[in-house]
């Protein structure tokens, strides 16, 4: 597919087909996620990759109330993978303390931005954009913050890798169907570029 169709064809799919998705394809997607770039090559992430039944069963109790049932949590349990991206201050830190770098003293205030957040979610949005590639749907979606500790303590997370939300990836209904939200593109018109980029100043 062309890069210019896989931009064009993203969008967050918010409910799958009940076949399953090729291991292959799902490898070529996390191969991807890790070519994303990192600030001194640090490569501060992780992906947790849930595809068997009963693992996919433990994340949706873990971040949802098994009880609840609403048309977009109805529809993303239907997806046969879920991949949890992970990022890794420390990983940063101490990179940026090696002698190339020369930042001893790990001060976070160094970053103007937390970059381990920023590159993990570039690697995210690869995840989203290979998905589009391999002819599937995915929908990146957060972890409620109070889901948290609940979704740690369920697959053995190390305190130190700070989850940024889930990935589902899947086949698209057969019948076209989604559970598009209120806020999606078809409801919402795209902001043009006139009122989003300041040429030369603001």
């Amino acid at each position: 597919m062309e890069f210019q169709d896989v931009v064009r064809r993203r969008r967050m799919v918010r409910r799958y087909a009940s076949r399953p998705v090729d291991p292959a394809a799902v490898d070529r997607i996390l191969s991807n996620a890790v070519r994303a770039p990192s600030a001194g090559f640090s490569q501060g992430w992780a992906f947790l990759l849930l595809d068997a039944p009963g693992d996919l069963a433990r994340f949706w109790a873990a971040t949802s109330d098994p009880d609840a049932s609403s048309r977009w949590l109805d529809g993303m349990r239907t997806a046969p993978v879920v991949i949890v991206p992970l990022s890794h201050r420390d990983a940063y830190l101490d990179r940026y303390a090696e002698p190339d770098k020369g930042w001893s003293d790990r001060d976070e205030a160094r970053w103007p931005v937390p970059y381990w957040h920023v590159d993990t979610g570039m690697a995210s949005l690869l995840v989203l954009q290979t998905a589009v590639d391999e002819g599937l749907g995915a929908c990146f979606f957060g972890i409620p913050p109070d889901r948290t500790d609940a979704f740690r303590a369920e697959f053995g997370v190390p305190p130190a890798y700070t989850p940024l939300g889930a990935v589902t990836v899947g086949h698209l209904p057969e019948d076209g169907t989604d559970t598009g939200a209120p806020g999606s593109p078809a409801r919402r018109a795209r902001r043009p570029l006139e009122d989003v980029v300041h040429r030369g100043g603001w």
